[in-house]
């Protein structure tokens, strides 16, 4: 099983930008505040109101080889599971 896919199910894209302080006059922080959701964060408030790149901008980005990779890596880590949780529920039969 290739490195990255122990990450697979986890985390199937990881970027760490880093933080940035910006300045911003009180009435367009007010009117981001106000969009502001109360399960998210500044960042990701911004990041949807600006919009995020969708699916079909990220279509191509992979070759095929590593895409079938990436699938063999799923199943093996969905049979893993489907293993491990059988366990579990025979140890309570």
């Amino acid at each position: 099983m290739p490195y990255w896919a122990r990450f697979l199910t986890v985390c199937i894209l990881c970027i760490h930008m880093g933080s940035k302080t910006i300045r911003l006059n009180d009435d367009v922080y007010s009117k981001l505040r106000a969009a502001k959701r109360e399960d998210e964060t500044f960042s990701e408030t911004v990041e949807r109101l600006i919009g995020a790149p969708s699916l079909t901008e990220l279509a191509g980005i992979l070759d095929s080889d590593t895409v079938d990779d990436m699938r063999e890596a799923i199943d093996e880590a969905d049979e893993a599971d489907a293993e491990a949780v059988e366990e579990i529920v025979e140890r309570f039969e």
